[in-house]
């Protein structure tokens, strides 16, 4: 049995329709669902935030190695390029191991939480707390500095609450 192309496109049709109608209803239930529950817990937020951008992270380096190892396993990849490929791979896992550390340091001296990213202008550290003291931002400073060639002006730190 043939199906003519106009009634192809009609079928076609109909089940994207049918699949939006589905898709707005599961948005509508869904949404009724977080506003009908307790109000919003700011630590709830701020551990999503913290544990969403880890996520985020680890898939954007997850793809950057995947490029580079596509470079570096590449047999139309020159020579130059893929020495560059891994240079930048070995530069990025030590990049990895320098922000786990920092941020491990960070939480000893008792913050609840802690986003480190390093680049080669500078680091930015995010801190789970709604307000920094002096004293504080004195501690994650000293931390950053001990462990990298960052100056003063090199380093970021944000409160997050």
């Amino acid at each position: 049995m043939k199906i003519k192309p106009r009634t192809k496109k009609i079928i076609v049709l109909s089940v994207m329709v049918a699949l939006l109608v589905a898709t707005g209803v599961l948005n509508w239930a869904l949404n009724d669902r977080l506003t009908a529950s307790d109000p919003i817990d700011a630590n709830a937020v701020t551990e999503t935030f913290f544990s969403a951008y880890r996520s985020e992270r680890e898939a954007t380096r997850e793809s950057e190695f995947l490029y580079l190892d596509a470079i570096i396993s590449s047999e139309t990849s020159s020579e130059a390029a893929k020495t560059a490929a891994e240079e930048q791979k070995l530069g990025l896992v030590e990049r990895m191991e320098k922000e786990m550390q920092l941020e491990s340091l960070v939480k000893a001296k008792g913050f609840e939480d802690a986003i480190v990213t390093m680049s080669e202008s500078g680091v930015n550290v995010v801190v789970g707390t709604a307000e920094l003291t002096a004293e504080q931002a004195a501690q994650i400073y000293d931390i950053v500095r001990s462990e990298t060639d960052f100056a003063a002006g090199d380093v970021k730190i944000i409160p997050y609450n």
